[in-house]
């Protein structure tokens, strides 16, 4: 049973945070994911927001009231700081930009997904999302998708780019904080993370999520290392003073340190399973995401959505091929277009 409180962090309001940063959930139309949190970054020049949402009425509705309830409305907003180019941390901030508040910031890295992102949105699922999804045994995930099952199909619109592209390491002046911008490719090839180290705190997009782990091996423009960089960007946070975490997702909670050790240890209980259920005769990405359970459910692949089983097959070719740079896999394509895996 869930537990009673486990969405309260979704509910509608603001939260204060200290030191002139607050937290505003805005709604999400996902089952699984009821909300993102908004940073606000606000001092008596403006405001600074960290990620911005999903370009939907009602979130835009919500920032203004919550921005209405801190005494400053959306003319107000000077950056948008991204995390990364999900729908969900990017397009409000498309949207609003439209409308002359504010200016939009991104990981470089991230140019690649949003080009994959603007040709998927005009229609290119015969192209590379296909490919993928058949390299890893799995393109009937793809027809399902083309036929509507579920799939909310973005518009070109959303995806435009960015004011400024952020290099690692680069310094930015967010109110009365300095804040720096870290690369943490993983979850996306340009994911970053904003560290205010003088205040101990880590603005962390869905790069450390407090109660679920962020999706692995499944972008736009798909990166088969996925699960390799995700962990060396776990493990750089380490490298830091630990901090205070502010999630996208999810909240606030006292230890960044802390649950990067659990991401750590769920992904190495993850490559033992995976590395398990290979056996003669499974040898697919999708074979072997269909042999494993899923969620903290312990669901059977079978009883997932599709857009759930599109993650998860994602995530399992992310683990293999982690397997196989580590030496316990082997992996070769099978002239088909069809990527196969046997133990080493």
């Amino acid at each position: 049973m869930a537990e009673p409180d486990r969405y309260s962090w979704a509910q509608a309001g603001t939260e204060d945070l200290g030191g002139g940063v607050h937290r505003i959930p805005l709604p999400l139309p996902m089952a699984g994911l009821k909300a993102v949190n908004v940073y606000a970054l606000i001092d008596d020049q403006g405001v600074d927001l960290i990620d911005a949402g999903m370009g939907l009425a009602n979130a835009r509705e919500r920032l203004t009231a919550a921005l209405k309830e801190l005494g400053c409305e959306l003319g107000d907003i000077r950056n948008f700081f991204i995390t990364h180019v999900h729908r969900d941390h990017y397009t409000l901030a498309v949207d609003l930009r439209r409308s002359r508040y504010g200016s939009i910031s991104l990981g470089a890295g991230e140019q690649a997904n949003l080009a994959a992102a603007r040709a998927f949105a005009a229609g290119d699922t015969a192209g590379n999302f296909r490919a993928d999804l058949k390299w890893m045994g799995a393109e009937k995930i793809a027809d399902e998708l083309n036929a509507g099952d579920g799939f909310d199909r973005p518009g070109v619109e959303e995806w435009e780019e960015p004011d400024r592209w952020l290099e690692d390491g680069v310094e930015l002046a967010a109110s009365t904080r300095t804040l720096r911008a870290i690369s943490t490719p993983g979850h996306t090839r340009g994911h970053l993370v904003y560290h205010d180290a003088a205040n101990s705190v880590l603005f962390a997009g869905d790069h450390v999520l407090p109660r679920i782990t962020p999706t692995i091996g499944m972008e736009p423009a798909r990166n088969r290392g996925a699960l390799r960089d995700y962990m060396d960007s776990l493990r750089l946070m380490l490298t830091l003073p630990d901090a205070r975490l502010l999630p996208a997702h999810g909240p606030v909670q006292p230890s960044t340190h802390h649950r990067v050790r659990e991401l750590l240890a769920h992904h190495e209980e993850r490559l033992a399973e995976m590395l398990e259920a290979m056996a003669p005769g499974r040898s697919t990405a999708y074979e072997v995401a269909e042999a494993v359970r899923w969620t903290r459910r312990q669901l059977h692949f079978s009883e997932l959505d599709t857009i759930s089983q599109l993650l998860a097959v994602g995530e399992t070719a992310s683990h293999l091929e982690l397997l196989i740079i580590r030496g316990q896999l082997t992996g070769h394509d099978d002239g088909a277009g069809i990527g196969h895996y046997e133990r080493a």
